[in-house]
């Protein structure tokens, strides 16, 4: 990983961001960090907060923040308000979760049952298609192999899983945050990922940051991403110099500098 320093921010058109650890800070969203979005919107980058958390959190950051659109559930759906109204783009209808909720309550309960010291992520009934299953949010820290043992109870079980920061995330389907992300900019902002990867900056902080970092250019981790050195799939092109919410001020300064 290069040091940010290195990044050459001239032509940007877009910045995506994981929420969790790399906006946040403990779980907190400082007044710094969301100052920092805020001018990187009002600075004309399309700004969408890529994230593993629910769609009850995903409606308010898509109708609240200064974002543009938001991808959530680790690639389940993007929002999008605009004109008034919020948009919602599912990859799976409500029949197909349905039945799909019934099959990841089987699951939970199996990996509840063997992995002492787990839980249910507190935001879970806010979730529409994907299992979260915390080992440090609001939890005794548990150790990644815990995250590691419960991604692969998962995988057994049929789903797609992924390690965040505080949460191990398992859902029915071939999507991720990049194919989501991909899907977004296409259908609403008429951007090819792969014809304006230059164009992009990702950020983010953890394995299930992975399809991000390997494909974008630019992709950029906070400090904190050293933890998991490896164990993911694949690291970013750049790191920051400080950890979380102060990583992320750190990069939106050397993306606005460029434009001064």
């Amino acid at each position: 990983m290069k040091p940010l320093a290195e990044l050459d921010p001239r032509g940007l058109k877009a910045v995506l961001l994981d929420v969790d650890e790399t906006l946040t800070t403990s779980g907190k969203l400082t007044a710094d960090a969301y100052g920092a979005l805020e001018r990187l919107h009002s600075g004309g980058k399309i700004v969408v907060p890529v994230t593993g958390r629910p769609a009850g959190w995903c409606d308010h950051i898509a109708r609240m923040w200064p974002v543009d659109a938001v991808v959530g559930e680790n690639g389940a759906f993007y929002f999008q308000f605009a004109q008034g109204r919020l948009h919602k783009r599912f990859l799976d209808d409500a029949p197909a979760r349905a039945q799909q909720r019934m099959r990841l309550d089987a699951v939970a309960r199996r990996i509840l049952a063997e992995i002492p010291g787990c839980a249910l992520a507190a935001d879970q009934p806010y979730r529409e298609t994907d299992l979260a299953i915390d080992y440090c949010e609001d939890v005794p820290p548990l150790p990644l192999e815990a995250a590691e043992r419960i991604a692969a109870q998962m995988r057994q079980a049929g789903l797609q899983a992924k390690i965040s920061s505080i949460h191990v995330n398992g859902w029915f389907g071939e999507y991720d945050k990049l194919s989501t992300s991909r899907l977004l900019f296409g259908e609403r902002f008429g951007l090819d990922l792969d014809r304006s990867n230059r164009e992009f900056v990702f950020v983010g902080d953890s394995p299930n940051d992975a399809p991000m970092f390997s494909f974008f250019r630019n992709s950029v981790g906070v400090a904190n991403v050293r933890r998991f050195q490896g164990r993911s799939a694949a690291l970013p092109q750049y790191v920051t110099r400080e950890s979380s919410g102060a990583g992320f001020v750190e990069l939106v300064q050397h993306l606005l500098d460029a434009g001064q």
